[in-house]
């Protein structure tokens, strides 16, 4: 069983954030969507732990308030 990691962990955050940008500069927001929602069903399918995810989906609801 991992533990989710909610402390930083990821080698040039910055330089992931603009790439992460940049995939959505020409997109329109229905194909922006469809990129997120691809992106996050990967990851989620890479992590593969449940609880984990779970503990994701909850830190990320509380942090928006």
């Amino acid at each position: 069983m991992s533990a989710l990691i909610d402390t930083p962990n990821l080698a040039d955050h910055d330089g992931f954030y603009a790439e992460l940008l940049a995939a959505h500069r020409c997109l329109d927001e229905k194909r922006s969507q469809a990129l997120n929602a691809q992106l996050i069903m990967i990851l989620a399918n890479h992590i593969g732990d449940r609880r984990v995810l779970a503990e994701a989906l909850a830190l990320a609801l509380r942090d928006i308030g």
